[in-house]
């Protein structure tokens, strides 16, 4: 029964709308109509397409198109498959387009499925009461695949197959079996002899609950035929390589007979090669790679060949296929690449990677590996050990350029013909660890203690044994705050000032921190060690004598020395100094006197000019300065005043005479400061050239002055002697003037020389004025 809708028609030339609904029963089958309507389409051939199924099936076949007159009719059935089944599909949603021109017209067609109680799955040619013949050959392989029931719509309620009729020889020569998928099969003993025999089989199917239905199979056997085909000489095993690409030819069978076709009849499915039914060439179809292709190393073939018009005579072959292991492929490793980190104190034996290697046209083959070093050359820090990489020897960083990166490769190995090979590629990075602290040798620098701030004392030489080395920061972590470390050169700098009466030694303590030598920027270590500072003394006051200024007076005896004093001198503000060296400096003529020490004596020995027989008074001056190491060496001078009195071999005793300064009275500290001159030496050749021409100048004058003179002499008259002896008188009295004028000291100034040379010049000029004038 059809039922049709109309909501929401779309018209054509006659009345028709889409969609439509309509309701089947699940018993409809195989060519059932399902829906046919008509329509114009007058000056187009018109098209009508089943777009889509929903839920997807090949249950509908696709629409007919038929014409009557005027007038297309189309038409929607079920196909050959169909099995409907309300419990499991009850709807069904089909998409049709129709177009005419231009004009398309697109609608769904909904099917409805609905449940008949009185359907049974066994009904049409199944409940046949002749049930279904097949027809076999006798010469059927024992136990061979004869017949497949098909059941649609039973499978999903697990429907179980079984042989109800007896079986019993003589007749049977063994009892049909058939399984759960509804495969019949052959009797194990084979058809053998039972040829035109009739064999029937009732066969029970129970689905659902308690329910059931009967079908009858009657099973033919045909006799063997008498053909003449047979196959040509074949070698029975054939071997391929596993490179053999799918549709390249294996073997060609041949076989005598008319119109011979050729088939594989086990195994069935044959997944791997296929035979051409006319010409017999076996082909592969698929890859044989024994990696992926699992039981293609060796596959057994039963080829089959007959006559076309005689099928059931035919003739089998059997051969066997084996597949050669190619060796194409290269080892796969896992890593691919190693590339890692490693600090340098990782011990010995730890396992960096262990490599995973396969060969693709072997699986589970043995394979060989091999550890190649590239830098730096030789196997001293990794090693190979049963497909693990492991650290073989101390891993040193401390040592410029050793082993910072460490690049090598592995090479694998497999054993099939040609050789094929894996390079894996290993780079192992050593990181820096700080291991050792800075350590420094305690010094001792010394230091005046007049020395300026920012002064040198020297420099704190820190050492480490990571690399690199030396990185090494200097601080002050305690001490007197009188001293600096620079940061980086580890340099002892004074930043005050010293004073050796105050502090004559410092110690300081210097931290060492050392730096970039680990991955952990953070991770530093850190030593210090004790510098010794010594100041050395500077003299900052001079000896004061006491008394500063002695007068004495010595009886001194021809040819004996006399003791005349001791010159006592002392530094007030470092009493701790005394040593002194002592010199005559001025006074001293004839060197009649001598310094022992601080002790004066007058040495009265005979060897120079005679005895004076008057006394004598010696002003002597006496220098004391200091004698120790510290510098500089300053110095005072001690006035002594002897007066020495020639003692006679009437003179009873030696008496001497001492009238000292109080000591109340503070000696006056005189200093001389001489001004010594040096001229540059291009001032002394200048003022030696220009004298030079001064004088030839002079002398020039001079010679034409007496040369004139000499002339007038000679012939004279009185107003020109008058006048001569007048003008002469001038320049005499010039002369004489420049003569008697004071004894100039020799110039110690470039000033002073000058004013000499201006002073000559008056003189000369007023000569020559003179001159002229009486000329």
């Amino acid at each position: 029964q059809v039922t049709l809708l109309y909501p929401n028609c779309l018209f054509l030339t006659e009345l028709h709308c889409l969609p439509w609904f309509i309701n089947i029963s699940e018993s409809q089958g195989p060519g059932s109509v399902l829906q046919s309507f008509s329509f114009n389409c007058t000056s187009h051939k018109p098209t009508l397409e089943l777009v889509r199924v929903k839920p997807s099936t090949t249950f509908f076949n696709l629409p007919s198109l038929s014409r009557r007159q005027q007038v297309y009719v189309g038409t929607v059935t079920l196909s050959s498959s169909a099995r409907l089944d309300a419990l499991a599909v009850n709807h069904y949603e089909l998409q049709l387009r129709l177009t005419c021109g231009k004009h398309v017209t697109e609608g769904p067609l909904y099917v409805d499925v609905h449940r008949d109680p009185d359907y049974s799955p066994c009904a049409g040619r199944f409940a046949s009461p002749a049930g279904e013949i097949i027809q076999v050959r006798e010469t059927v392989t024992p136990g061979a695949q004869l017949y497949t029931l098909l059941l649609p719509g039973l499978e999903p309620q697990r429907a179980q197959i079984s042989i109800n009729s007896t079986q019993d020889p003589p007749y049977f020569p063994g009892p049909f079996s058939i399984n759960g998928q509804g495969w019949l099969l052959a009797p194990s003993q084979g058809l053998k002899g039972q040829a035109k025999k009739v064999f029937q089989l009732q066969i029970l199917v129970t689905f659902g609950q308690n329910r059931s239905c009967h079908r009858m199979l009657k099973v033919k056997v045909l006799p063997a035929p008498s053909s003449q085909i047979s196959f040509l000489g074949q070698a029975p095993n054939i071997t391929v390589p596993e490179d053999l690409a799918p549709g390249s030819k294996v073997v060609q069978v041949r076989a005598r007979g008319f119109n011979v076709r050729y088939e594989i009849v086990s195994p069935v499915p044959c997944p791997l090669f296929s035979i051409g039914r006319e010409d017999g060439v076996i082909r592969t179809t698929a890859p044989l790679e024994l990696a992926q292709a699992r039981g293609a190393a060796v596959t057994r073939l039963q080829v089959k060949a007959y006559e076309r018009l005689m099928p059931w005579a035919g003739v089998d072959l059997d051969l066997t296929v084996s597949v050669r292991s190619v060796n194409r492929w290269p080892p796969r490793c896992l890593p691919a690449m190693l590339v890692t980190e490693i600090p340098e104190t990782t011990p010995v034996g730890t396992v960096l990677n262990t490599f995973t290697c396969a060969d693709p046209d072997s699986p589970g083959s043995a394979l060989d590996y091999e550890l190649r070093f590239h830098s730096p050359p030789g196997p001293a820090s990794l090693c190979l050990r049963d497909r693990a990489l492991e650290v073989n020897a101390t891993l040193d960083c401390d040592t410029p350029g050793v082993c910072f990166q460490h690049a090598a490769s592995i090479l694998v190995l497999d054993g099939g013909q040609p050789l094929m090979t894996t390079e894996v590629p290993v780079l192992v990075m050593v990181t820096p660890v700080n291991e050792f602290s800075p350590a420094c040798v305690p010094h001792t620098f010394r230091i005046r203690e007049d020395a300026g701030p920012y002064t040198l004392l020297g420099s704190v030489v820190g050492t480490d044994k990571d690399y690199p080395h030396n990185s090494i920061e200097y601080y002050v972590s305690s001490g007197p705050t009188a001293f600096s470390v620079d940061r980086l050169s580890g340099e002892v700098h004074l930043l005050g000032s010293l004073d050796y009466e105050l502090q004559t030694l410092y110690k300081l303590t210097v931290l060492l921190t050392d730096h970039g030598q680990d991955q952990d920027p953070t991770h530093r270590r850190s030593g210090s060690c004790t510098i010794t500072i010594e100041v050395e003394d500077v003299n900052d006051y001079a000896p004061e004598c006491q008394p500063p200024f002695q007068e004495l007076t010595v009886y001194a005896p021809l040819g004996r020395s006399v003791e005349v004093t001791k010159v006592s001198c002392w530094v007030p503000q470092e009493p701790q100094r005394l040593a002194f060296s002592y010199s005559i400096v001025g006074g001293n003529s004839q060197s009649r006197f001598s310094l022992r020490g601080p002790i004066l004596v007058h040495d009265n020995i005979m060897l120079g000019p005679p005895w004076p027989e008057q006394p004598r008074t010696y002003e002597l001056l006496i220098r004391v300065a200091d004698a120790g190491p510290s510098i500089p060496h300053l110095s005072t001078t001690a006035t002594v005043i002897v007066h020495l009195v020639p003692w006679s071999t009437s003179t009873v005793a030696t008496r001497t005479h001492r009238a000292t300064v109080p000591s109340m009275m503070t000696p006056l500290l005189v200093t001389d400061m001489e001004a010594f001159w040096q001229p540059e030496p291009w001032f002394v050749v200048v003022l030696t050239v220009t004298s030079a021409l001064f004088l030839l100048a002079l002398g020039w004058l001079f010679g034409r002055l007496f040369q004139g003179l000499a002339q007038m002499l000679q012939t004279p008259s009185k107003p020109a002697q008058a006048l001569l002896l007048n003008s002469i008188r001038g320049p005499e009295e010039s002369i004489e003037g420049f003569m008697e004028a004071p004894r100039m000291e020799m110039p110690q100034t470039p000033s002073s020389v000058m004013s000499l040379v201006c002073t000559g010049r008056d003189y000369l000029f007023n000569t020559l004025t003179g001159a002229r004038r009486w000329l």
